[in-house]
């Protein structure tokens, strides 16, 4: 006797229906478009890796969170915890083959074993964009614009871009004597907007001692003005350093770019990840903050010489995709769309079942998604049918329609008809509700 296994899943993974694979296809159709726009090249890379490639190249914490195993081969391998340090071992095996400075995309699942919570899981879709190979700070302003970009092309105008830059925090923490504690300060920090102020201000107490942790509360503040704020860091830094003067520079193009405003020097962002050097930024809803940062990343000059004797920096930046759903459901901004089909070809009569296929045909043809239902049935049950499914319109067509070369077109979401259009009109007709 067959037993019954229990369709159950594990805690922090989930199945995804088509309500919400729809609207997360879509969203990935907008922003492949937009990287590709500024140039950027799709790549790929595998799920699992050595542990080796893996392990040590995020933080202690990051580490306790990766899935590792042995295969079947015993060889120490692990899955992916991000697409940034798999795309730096990509990088340093594929130098030759790839030109420099090199833009790349990829869009794809990763899995960290951490705690679940609203809008985090151990297993979720990045959305990276990355530039390798060259060390401008051109680059950066371009992940920046590009991160502006996507959102705008994703529907998002709310949405707040906080950035700040760990080489001058490093030189600030070298000033101040405690360089070596770096690692621990900036992970201390990097908490500030999960466990507040004074948990921070208690825990750098236990680092250092309460003057230096007054000093570091000091410097992450923000003030006013970008300009107050870059001003305060230049001189707990003891004066203006290259890094300091990249930053001013990066500042003054952003202000001149559209929604310039947006854009706010936030030295407390730090990032848990040690492999970042240089800018860094995290992303927020303006009217959801408390979700966490949707868009992270920085500069990582270091990371590919983990794989390789040449230098080769970098800066990308991340989409947390899932987590950005998570938030625009919460907020009622994801459309409620069940299916990508925009049309059912209603199922008549089995005299004209070439003609059903054929206008089935050239519905594809003519870039309409459609089905054909399957069966002649009569047509409330197979509105009923669309209306489930969420297939906004259907396509009539008997035996008269047939003989004038016409069909009809029923709204099923507004319950109209169209009769007697041109194939021409009712694609026109449907591809105008679709915009």
């Amino acid at each position: 006797m067959n037993q019954t296994v229990e369709p159950k899943i594990l805690k922090g993974f989930r199945d995804s229906l088509p309500e919400t694979e729809t609207v997360r296809k879509q969203i990935i159709r907008k922003l492949e478009d937009t990287f590709t726009r500024f140039g950027f090249d799709p790549v790929d890379t595998p799920v699992l890796e050595y542990a080796s490639v893996l392990l040590g190249k995020g933080s202690g914490e990051t580490d306790k969170q990766i899935y590792r195993f042995r295969d079947n081969g015993d060889r120490d391998v692990a899955m992916r915890f991000d697409l940034t340090v798999p795309f730096a071992r990509f990088t340093a095996a594929h130098r030759n083959e790839i030109p420099m400075p090199f833009r790349r995309y990829h869009i794809a699942k990763v899995w960290r074993g951490e705690n679940t919570q609203k809008g985090r899981y151990r297993e979720f879709v990045q959305c990276d964009f990355d530039i390798v190979g060259s060390d401008s700070v051109l680059n950066d302003l371009d992940i920046l614009l590009l991160m502006r970009e996507s959102f705008r092309v994703m529907g998002i105008e709310k949405i707040t871009f906080h950035l700040s830059h760990r080489g001058i925090f490093n030189t600030f923490l070298e000033k101040e004597g405690i360089g070596n504690l770096s690692g621990d300060i900036l992970r201390t920090v990097d908490k500030l907007g999960k466990i507040g102020e004074d948990e921070v201000g208690r825990l750098l107490t236990e680092l250092t001692d309460a003057e230096k942790a007054e000093k570091v509360l000091s410097y992450i503040k923000t003030e006013e003005t970008n300009e107050k704020t870059l001003e305060k860091l230049i001189r707990l830094c003891g004066g203006e350093t290259e890094e300091t003067k990249r930053l001013a520079f990066l500042l003054r193009k952003l202000d001149g770019a559209e929604d310039g405003a947006r854009f706010i020097l936030n030295p407390s962002i730090t990032r848990g990840l040690d492999y970042y050097t240089g800018i860094v930024y995290e992303t927020f809803l303006d009217d959801l903050p408390g979700i966490g940062s949707v868009c992270s990343g920085g500069r990582y000059d270091n990371l590919t010489s983990i794989y390789a004797r040449e230098r080769l920096p970098g800066v990308g930046s991340s989409i947390g995709l899932d987590r950005l759903m998570a938030a625009l459901e919460e907020l009622n901004m994801i459309p409620k769309r069940k299916t990508g089909t925009a049309a059912l070809i209603c199922f008549q009569d089995t005299g004209y079942l070439d003609s059903y296929l054929a206008l089935t045909r050239d519905f594809r043809k003519a870039g309409i998604a459609c089905e054909l239902y399957p069966e002649a049935k009569k047509l409330p049950k197979q509105f009923s049918f669309a209306e489930s499914k969420g297939i906004p319109f259907a396509v009539i067509c008997g035996e008269e329609e047939f003989r004038n070369g016409t069909v009809t077109v029923k709204n099923l979401n507004r319950r109209k008809n169209y009769t007697g259009l041109s194939f021409g009109e009712a694609v026109n007709l449907i591809q105008q509700d679709e915009k």
